[in-house]
């Protein structure tokens, strides 16, 4: 199966079913299945040809959405860039991957268009909201979407498949938090076993309805929209959850039934007063990027007693690894659950032996979910795929410790990177953090590890507070020593306004690890 038949499958069973709600706009499957074979038909009319790449640089919208299927029924490979990226990592990404085309809005288009001599492989710019197409030079050919959709030249009929399921579906770049992005390759195997794994779990059906103020940039927000397509749902997309209320309002009114977060989301949410609005069609709410702290988990569930809370973990590499059924959220909150359908995770030492319950190791995970590799990266894709179990097969070494108890539940203790060393000690951020969030009046908080002459690393937290609250560096350091061994209380506490987000809404942990006086 190829990942464009979520959408061509869904148009064929309901063709007339809003599929998406976008600002004012709403299309069905109908609309999206024909402007989307449109574009393909467009992009192979211009020289787009199977396997080549196609970069999507768009804020979450329509034209996003139907220019992920439009390439794929191209038989190409779609990357969905970030629309915060600035030039030189956006330069980076498109001749890493040498894409061909690149599909932006008319804003984005005169930024790039200043540099396209630096971008050698582009040849043509597909762009949205022009007012006029520019004139094209020999090298590089504009073409308006608007025209594109509203004229009657490009067919509105579907293409012949090109490709098989082993082929490149997408490529999604990495953070590139130590270094420059790789690019993460998922093959439609990749994509549609993970897709029918999760939407297993979750028991999604045709019936729900899905916001999504995740960036399509990030597999999180992506898979939402893949997913709510497999099975014939309708997916609602927002730019951001920059204004929550407004965001809120809109779950009300279209009777949102799932609702995906990420721990900086959860945050803002438990500070908003919600006794007036009615949740009684939202039916789950699901988390990964980073695990929730037990206290949010506790929290949301007050506030949502009827709704199903899936605490998930998960990384680019594989898109989903684990899940927490939600009758088990009471009982061990602080798990990130079993691995998912149709998947085998495992932990291992550092020889790379399986160790037993309750023993730290490193996660590694076995399935058809496991991307195929980094994009012309071989050295670092050698690092995380390593020979499994089995006679030629690679597994997925996940960097992240963990650690499993006797009945199979997973529990984060962190990214082997992250691990503070101090007095000799090793100390995960994790559990630190977690003791931060049971003291009254934090919003949100970060640990890291900063070079100290004497400790090797000394301890820093970072912490915003909720509105109204008043905390000081002794409140918490004293409840710190109360609930925590001596060497793991932190020495600095810093307060902030708020912390830096990576663009998938992740605490960057990278821009806090700045010692105190370093002119942070």
């Amino acid at each position: 199966m190829q990942v464009e038949q979520f959408l061509e499958l869904s148009a064929q069973r309901s063709p007339d079913k809003t599929a998406l709600v976008c600002q004012e706009r709403r299309l069905t499957y109908r609309e999206i299945e024909e402007q989307s074979n449109q574009l393909a038909h467009a992009l192979i009319e211009n020289g787009v040809e199977r396997g080549d790449r196609v970069a999507i640089y768009l804020d979450n919208s329509v034209e996003a959405v139907l220019s992920i299927f439009a390439v794929l029924k191209a038989g190409a490979v779609f990357l969905v860039v970030n629309p915060t990226t600035k030039p030189d990592k956006l330069a980076y990404i498109l001749n890493n991957c040498r894409a061909v085309a690149l599909i932006t809005d008319s804003r984005k288009y005169a930024g790039v268009e200043k540099y396209s001599a630096q971008l050698p492989f582009l040849n043509h710019f597909f762009v949205t909201g022009l007012h006029a197409t520019p004139p094209n030079d020999r090298r590089l050919k504009v073409l308006s979407l608007e025209n594109l959709f509203n004229g009657a030249r490009f067919s509105k009929l579907p293409l012949p498949k090109k490709c098989i399921d082993i082929d490149l579906a997408a490529l999604i770049y990495t953070s590139g938090s130590t270094g420059k992005p790789k690019g993460v390759m998922l093959t439609h195997l990749n994509i549609v076993s993970a897709a029918t794994s999760i939407t297993t779990y979750l028991e999604n059906t045709a019936d729900d309805v899905i916001l999504n103020v995740l960036p399509l940039s990030f597999d999180y927000g992506l898979y939402q929209v893949l997913m709510a397509f497999k099975v014939g749902a309708t997916i609602v997309l927002e730019r951001s959850f920059t204004y929550p209320y407004a965001v809120i309002e809109k779950l009300v009114r279209e009777r949102v039934t799932g609702f995906p977060l990420v721990p900086t989301i959860s945050a803002i949410l438990l500070q908003l007063n919600l006794q007036d609005f009615d949740f009684s069609s939202l039916r789950y709410i699901t988390n990964t990027a980073a695990a929730l702290p037990t206290h949010h988990i506790l929290q949301l569930r007050n506030l949502f007693p009827h709704v199903k809370l899936y605490s998930m973990y998960g990384l680019t590499e594989c898109k989903r690894v684990s899940y927490l059924p939600p009758d088990q959220i009471d009982v061990r909150p602080s798990s990130v659950g079993r691995g998912m359908p149709n998947e085998e995770v495992y932990i291992v030492d550092d020889h790379g032996r399986r160790v037993g319950p309750n023993v730290i190791g490193e996660l590694v995970v076995r399935g058809s979910n496991v991307m195929k590799g980094y994009w012309e990266a071989p050295d670092a894709t050698n690092k995380v795929l390593r020979p499994g179990p089995l006679p030629g097969e690679n597994v997925l070494y996940t960097g992240d410790l963990f650690k499993m108890d006797e009945e199979g539940f997973l529990y984060f203790i962190a990214r082997k990177d992250d691990i503070i060393k101090t007095r000799g000690e090793k100390v995960s951020p994790k559990e630190v953090e977690e003791v931060l969030y049971g003291l009254e009046g934090i919003a949100e908080a970060a640990v890291v590890g900063i070079p100290d002459e004497i400790l090797g690393q000394a301890i820093k937290a970072v912490i915003t507070l909720r509105d109204g609250a008043q905390l000081t560096e002794r409140d918490v350091q004293r409840h710190c020593s109360a609930n925590l061994e001596d060497f793991m209380v932190p020495k600095f506490i810093e307060f902030r306004d708020s912390l830096p987000k990576t663009s998938s809404g992740k605490i960057s942990k990278r821009e806090l690890a700045v010692p105190v006086g370093a002119g942070e």
